[in-house]
């Protein structure tokens, strides 16, 4: 019955969704109990914290990544070589934050599966490798860190698993980051590494706590995950910032049309999911580990459960009052980690199979009952045509689109600019679509009315 209620609701809203078989093979292809075996993995060496033990082969965050690293390198073997795995890493000190307690080096594992086509664009999936308890600064207590964040770091390595079999435009990256909860230092590394080298990047799925389907409220959920997004680029020129004033747009900027993609994809292809976008860069004066990227001006989003349980989080282990605390494996339901991954997973291949979006995309309208659009032709020979979005400047979602085939403007007759915001995606031949892209800057010519 919710099936056809969608159904109906993309019918009405004039949105065609074009669905790839493939997509439904990759959500069967995703296993909790590979899922469940590698949580308990990473549970067993005992403590994952930053300054914990590097050299041992069974307990602290050095074997830890090892252990990572081997798993990555095993998927490559078995997709004929297909990943480029290595370490990524900086050193850290203690000028470089209060919870720094020593010097160390910061870790990252990164697994890069090159795109057929752009090997320098990159969606990105990552997990974060350490844990803590209830003192971040106590590196030899157990900290099994299951939910947070063994559940993100065992969903990137089971969509590695499956995505490694199939071949894609654009490269994916599956990274395992470290150094969290200590100050984001394995994203700001990555992220500064990624920008250095020239990485065009799509987008980051950072995942951080997908396991838990029980609230400290006492809410069970296992349907409902969060999508946190910031409106606009944190980077942003004071130009466009001043500019918006005039043209709307605080709620579109590129993480945010990131989540927004993740909300339809699901909807899509698993509308039993109840994907819940919150217009936050992260949990109420919280940050995680796509903040890094954001602040370069990289889209990113945090995917997460809808209810925590504090009880679970960042605590030692012991039972107080009939309480019990800690980050355990029982705290863990692999069936809703196993669907976070697969929504992960979906989102990874759409975006990965999908052309680049248009560029350089202008708007124009001022005191007109059309709407004007034009954006530069992208050199992809999949590419069938783009798409047209619009909706109400209340709406949460894009509501209408038109596709308008291999054209590079187009006059939106009888539409009037200063009701709704407007973007425009690239599709292929596959139905696969490119990220939404906002209008950037207005039309200074005209053209002929379509």
């Amino acid at each position: 019955m919710k099936k056809i209620v969608f159904l109906i609701l993309l019918i009405t809203q004039n949105i065609t969704a074009q669905t790839d078989s493939r997509i439904y093979d990759i959500i069967n292809s995703v296993s909790a109990n590979r899922i469940k075996s590698d949580i308990t993995t990473l549970v067993n060496f005992g403590t994952r914290n930053t300054f914990s033990d590097t050299l041992s082969d069974i307990r602290g965050i050095g074997a830890a990544r090892r252990w990572i690293k081997s798993e990555f390198e095993n998927i490559s073997k078995n997709c004929n070589n297909c990943l480029d795995v290595f370490y990524q890493k900086d050193f850290v000190t203690t000028n470089d934050g209060e919870r720094v307690s020593k010097d160390t080096w910061i870790v990252n594992v990164v697994a890069v599966q090159k795109g057929t086509k752009y090997p320098n664009r990159f969606i990105i999936m990552t997990g974060d490798i350490d844990s803590r308890n209830s003192d971040t600064m106590d590196f030899t207590t157990d900290a099994p860190g299951a939910n947070d964040n063994a559940s993100g770091m065992s969903g990137t390595i089971e969509a590695a698993r499956v995505l490694s079999k199939y071949q894609f435009k654009n490269s994916v990256i599956y990274l395992g980051l470290s150094g969290e909860e200590q100050g984001l230092f394995g994203g700001k590394g990555f992220a500064a590494f990624a920008k250095n080298k020239g990485w065009e990047i799509i987008g980051v799925l950072n995942n951080d706590m997908i396991g838990n389907i029980e609230g400290v409220d006492g809410v069970i959920d296992n349907r409902t995950f969060r999508i946190f997004s910031e409106p606009t680029p944190a980077n942003e020129s004071e130009k466009n910032r001043n500019l918006r004033r005039f043209y709307g747009g605080e709620v579109d900027g590129n993480s945010r049309q990131l989540a927004r993609y993740i909300e339809k994809i699901t909807r899509i292809y698993m509308p039993e999911m109840n994907p819940m976008m919150v217009y936050r860069l992260d949990r109420f004066g919280r940050g995680g580990h796509h903040r890094p990227f954001n602040d370069l001006g990289f889209a990113g989003v945090r995917i997460m459960e809808a209810h925590e349980n504090y009880n679970r989080q960042h605590q030692n282990i012991r039972k107080e009052n009939g309480i019990q605390y800690g980050d355990v494996l029982e705290g863990v339901n692999f069936e809703y980690t196993k669907k976070l991954t697969s929504v992960n997973a979906i989102t990874l291949a759409s975006l990965a199979w999908a052309p680049p979006a248009p560029t350089n995309v202008q708007i124009g309208g001022i005191v007109e009952p059309s709407v004007k659009l034009k954006w530069d032709e992208i050199d992809d020979k999949t590419t069938t045509g783009y798409k047209i979005y619009w909706r109400l400047t209340t709406s949460s979602q894009w509501e209408y689109s038109k596709f308008v085939g291999k054209v590079f403007d187009y006059i939106l007759e009888g539409i009037v600019i200063d009701n709704y915001y407007f973007g425009v995606a690239s599709v292929d031949v596959d139905g696969h679509e490119s990220e939404i892209i906002f209008p950037s800057t207005t039309i200074k010519t005209t053209f002929k009315r379509k």
